[in-house]
């Protein structure tokens, strides 16, 4: 294979060809490297690229290939890792200044999960601060651009990782989804996210933003190498007290059937209207229209209370994110500012912080710490919880009656960069449709299903109860192969070479 054909296969094709000698894996992790270093200047995707460390990887594959093992489905494909999640040696950031530099002594689960499968990690992606934001503008390291028009933003706050893939950069990502980190970015890329039941993958090692709602997932270029990920990462971890002790569900296997006969597909009333983009809603009903056509039953759903779920999440994940970030105080690790013997341990603190965290996670910190002080606990950050609680009551209800339940992925396509940042409310209404589902601990994913008509892809968002996340791969797989035949090719095809585009000054 040639460079430009090892960059456009498939993660799952990879795996074979390097499975069967025909190509090696330092073959195509140098194909990436060189295809980061000719397009990642405009894309900005990565925060780091660990040269060195991923051809050794790749080199170990090919000796345990070799000699005749067989190290796992994935083994010998490149992986671009979110840079929340701690890779041992490697600089993780979480895309702030309060950690540049830092270096883990240990690797995250998800991290040594991969390592242990043979995937090949190439770098750490660029994302908002601390995974706060919906565009990856609030990155500490300057914004990602989206490869399909690098005026427009990629999504937040896993922008890197989708962009990288959208810029054939990698095959495989790993994202973390808090609000919809995960499934938004791949609705603005044209790629495939996925946000498994919480619980389902470990959170060890994950630098927490808001604990009871983050989740480590996996994004592809397409559906079958997106369950491949699912497959290597998901499992039980005793380190994580939240993570399920039960089996993965069967996603390689709904992934390859893509049959949807029978299924009962709940189009959620709420997730749609006054506010969402005439193009968006025609795309999501005529993606309903085919899901009828390839044989699935449509039924209309009413979850009064989601209309509430956007309010709760900023009450909840602020709250939780105050805490997570007290850890960040200049004492133990990270950026240390005004330390020169003149300051108490305080001054220094509070130095540290005011140079180390962005704006917009000063405005959470001081959001969160209000809703829980004394006086106000019960009457937020309570009632925020009583919220949760009738959101999840919606979505059993709602899973009585369907198998799955759809929405557009995002109100409208991707934005354009700086259009939203004086506008927090505009900025977080973008995450309306995938909230609720965070707030349930439940699965979704985003699948792309078309382009508007200034040729920015949208997103069909599929929710599926606890533990059953194979049914968002069934539905998934199944519009993948019928809309591929329709557009006579995947719809990255379409997207612009960032290599022949003018370059964006960052």
């Amino acid at each position: 294979m040639d460079a430009s054909t090892l960059i456009t296969t498939s993660a799952a094709d990879l795996a074979g060809a390097i499975a069967t000698g025909e190509v090696s894996s330092v073959e195509v992790t140098r194909a990436h490297l060189d295809r980061i270093a000719a397009v990642d200047g405009a894309v900005h995707a990565f925060l780091s690229v660990d040269e060195e460390g991923a051809l050794a990887q790749a080199a170990a594959v090919d000796a345990r290939i070799a000699a005749g093992e067989r190290p796992g489905p994935l083994a010998g494909v490149p992986l671009a890792l979110k840079d929340v999640l701690a890779q041992k040696g490697v600089p993780t950031t979480a895309g702030s200044k309060i950690l540049e530099g830092w270096r883990p002594p240990y690797n995250a689960t998800v991290t040594q999960r991969l390592l242990d499968a043979g995937v090949v990690i190439l770098g750490k992606t660029n994302m908002d601060e601390f995974a706060m934001g919906s565009s990856t503008e609030n990155s500490a390291y300057g914004p990602t651009h989206n490869p399909w028009d690098f005026t427009r933003v990629p999504g937040g706050s896993g922008g890197g990782s989708a962009a990288a893939l959208a810029a054939f950069e990698a095959p495989l990502a790993i994202g973390t989804d808090t609000g919809g980190s995960i499934r938004q970015p791949a609705a603005f890329t044209g790629t495939v996210g996925v946000k498994p039941t919480y619980g389902g993958t470990s959170r060890f090692g994950q630098i927490a933003l808001a604990s009871s709602l983050d989740q480590p997932g996996p994004c592809g270029r397409t559906v079958l190498d997106t369950a491949l990920l699912h497959e290597v990462i998901a499992g039980h971890d005793p380190k994580d007290q939240t993570s399920l002790d039960a089996p993965v569900p069967p996603v390689v296997a709904a992934a390859r059937a893509g049959d949807v006969r029978g299924l009962r597909v709940g189009v959620v009333t709420e997730l749609g209207g006054e506010g969402y983009a005439p193009e968006v809603e025609a795309n999501f009903r005529a993606t309903v229209d085919l899901l009828a056509e390839l044989g699935a039953e449509v039924v209309e759903v009413s979850c009064p209370t989601f209309e509430y779920a956007l309010a709760a999440y900023y009450l909840i994940l602020p709250s939780e994110a105050s805490s997570n970030l007290a850890r960040f105080d200049a004492m133990r690790y990270g950026l240390r500012v005004g330390d020169d013997g003149t300051r108490s341990t305080e001054q220094v603190m509070a130095l540290s912080r005011e140079a180390g965290f962005g704006a917009e996670v000063k405005r959470r910190i001081i959001i969160g710490t209000y809703a829980l002080s004394a006086g106000y606990r019960d009457a937020y950050y309570g009632s925020a919880q009583k919220v949760r609680t009738l959101v999840q009551q919606d979505f059993t209800a709602a899973f009585a009656r369907a198998d799955v339940l759809v929405s557009p992925t995002t109100p409208t396509a991707a934005f354009r960069l700086g259009e939203r940042l004086d506008d927090p409310m505009a900025m977080y209404l973008n995450d309306l449709c995938t909230i609720p589902t965070n707030l349930a601990g439940n699965a979704a994913g985003s699948f792309p299903t078309g382009l508007t008509g200034d040729g920015l892809p949208i997103g069909f968002h599929v929710m599926a109860p606890h533990r059953a996340d194979d049914r968002l791969y069934r539905v998934g797989a199944a519009l993948e192969r019928a809309l591929t035949d329709r557009w006579g090719g995947p719809l990255l095809n379409r997207v612009p070479d960032p290599a022949t585009t003018t370059e964006v000054t960052r």
